[in-house]
């Protein structure tokens, strides 16, 4: 079936007015830091609700749960979508755009930073803010002290990064690290459900487990050999940036590495009782 002339031509300028939208409103320069923390706190809210609604309509378990539980599960399906977001965001940013190439004609690579960049980061601030306020409002149920550790020096970093537009791309190298945060809820999902002994879940298990290490251990060895081939670079940005660039990541590898153990650990158990 042919589209008429007019439907196109209706469908280009509700296309040019999107773009004109966003060019002119979502990522002008005095508007950026504020619509997008407040874009991310609005999609978390949006995707709370969503969550809420669709496991009650489609997961008859979802009823029975404690409230404890349907809260941590929409949470839960909150920080999936943000976790999607961002790491997608950061991969296409930090390997795929031209924004943070070696090319010294762009100046330092510690200094670059965009418009999208910056929303974006700032759509993070939006979801670390949403997702600390429920961690210390319905505090140890949504995580212990070491979620409020994580999320407080992820926040710290990104702010800064956002409001200062120093040192994006370590940020964005941090960030894909949340590409784990999926498998991981998607792990905590089947086990409320009753699945633990499901072949789903020994799946989940063993994609996590690979993800974790690609993610969260050997990335983060790719970002120091990056900090240590561009210190130059580094030496160049306010102190308060050149210690977040080393602290951060440096605290969040540990971190990883103690769950990392964690996940091994868990996976040899679950493997050992299906022999």
């Amino acid at each position: 079936m042919q589209v008429s002339k007019t439907s196109v031509m209706a469908i280009k300028a509700y296309q040019y007015k999107a773009e004109v939208l966003v060019k002119d409103y979502l990522l002008a320069d005095p508007f950026v830091h504020y619509t997008s923390v407040f874009g991310g706190i609005f999609m978390c809210k949006m995707v709370y609700d969503l969550t809420q609604l669709i496991s009650s309509y489609y997961f008859k378990g979802y009823a029975s749960l404690t409230k404890i539980q349907r809260i941590e599960w929409n949470n839960r399906g909150m920080s999936s979508v943000h976790a999607i977001f961002i790491a997608a965001m950061s991969l296409y940013l930090v390997f795929f755009s031209d924004l943070f190439s070696d090319d010294l004609a762009n100046g330092p690579i510690t200094y670059r930073n965009s418009q999208l960049s910056s929303f974006t980061l700032g759509v993070s601030v939006g979801y670390f803010f949403t997702d600390l306020v429920m961690i210390f409002w319905l505090y140890p149920c949504l995580g212990g002290m070491e979620y409020v550790l994580h999320h407080a020096l992820s926040a710290c970093a990104i702010i800064y990064a956002m409001l200062s537009g120093e040192g994006q791309i370590y940020t964005y190298m941090v960030l894909i690290s949340e590409a784990t945060t999926p498998g991981v809820n998607l792990r905590w999902f089947l086990d409320t459900a009753g699945m633990k002994r499901s072949t789903a879940y020994l799946v989940n298990g063993v994609v996590v487990f690979f993800a974790w290490l690609v993610a969260r251990i050997l990335l983060f060895i790719y970002l120091f050999y990056h900090v240590h081939t561009h210190y130059d670079q580094i030496e160049q940005m306010h102190t308060a940036g050149y210690l977040l660039v080393f602290i951060v990541p440096a605290s969040l590898g540990v971190m990883n590495l103690m769950w990392f153990m964690k996940i091994l650990k868990g996976l040899l158990k679950t493997l050992a009782k299906r022999q």
